[in-house]
């Protein structure tokens, strides 16, 4: 039988416990996943109490209200506060979101909060995504064409054209579904993963662009393109409300056409 050990620094510990003032009455605890790699200590889940009285809705508001006025320390990125730009993306509650767009009053019990799983951790909520980044620029997602653009006018589409694009243009890049995939986590280093993918077929599907059989060649790869098993994580958890199965789907027929 094989034995399986974990890593001594992948065990987390019990943190330090910041108390809500005294008085409040509408109290919500939030377990945060904390993790500095230059202490050399293992992770840890701080818990914090915080009087929702006197702070928004979102899960990023009580954040930011944690690092302004308990906890400076405490890292995680964010910018819009509108789930425009993806930057707040973590696991809440077990689910892959935007802490933006995710209601505190939508977690029943303690509101418990990690980075995006199976990313390496640079601070606490912060994952590394130079990898996935670096796979993002691999299928070089901007309009390639060797035909000029017209002059003095943009490169014209029909509606209908245009319509192909709805359900691919919205993506953030967030990459809470790439996060979220099985098929992602075995095999991240080769697998492109569904955001990456739907970025792919966000510029395939584009009637501007004349590189598809290019396009195509650099995702036909037993890796790049196939690992998807359609478990449909990456649907279930999109917080744009996005299916980028659905487009991995369509660049496997795209495949299946051109060699018929």
């Amino acid at each position: 039988m094989a034995t399986f050990t974990l890593p001594k620094n992948s065990t987390i510990g019990a943190g330090k416990t910041f108390k809500a003032e005294p008085g409040a009455k509408n109290v919500k605890s939030f377990k945060i996943y904390r993790f500095d790699p230059d202490t050399g200590e293992n992770p840890r889940y701080d818990t914090y109490e915080i009087d929702l009285d006197k702070c928004g809705p979102m899960v990023l508001d009580a954040l930011i209200k944690i690092k302004n006025e308990v906890d400076t320390t405490l890292t995680f990125r964010r910018s819009c506060r509108e789930g425009i730009c993806g930057s707040c993306s973590m696991n809440i509650d077990g689910m892959n979101t935007l802490a933006c767009l995710k209601p505190i009053e939508d977690v029943k019990k303690d509101v418990r909060i990690t980075p995006l799983p199976h990313m390496p951790v640079v601070k606490d909520l912060v994952p590394d995504l130079t990898h996935i980044y670096a796979q993002l620029r691999s299928i070089e997602p901007w309009l390639k064409s060797d035909t000029p653009p017209p002059p003095d006018e943009e490169r014209r589409q029909s509606k209908e054209e245009r319509a192909k694009l709805d359900g691919l243009w919205e993506c953030i890049l967030c990459f809470c579904c790439s996060t979220a995939c099985p098929s992602y986590w075995w095999n991240g280093d080769r697998y492109l993963g569904p955001a990456v993918l739907l970025q792919a077929y966000r510029w395939i599907a584009d009637s501007r662009d004349e590189y598809t059989g290019e396009r195509l060649d650099n995702l036909e790869d037993p890796f790049r393109l196939y690992r998807c098993h359609t478990i449909m994580n990456c649907a279930a958890t999109c917080p744009k409300g996005l299916n980028p199965a659905q487009a991995i789907g369509e660049i496997k027929k795209l495949m299946v056409e051109r060699q018929g």
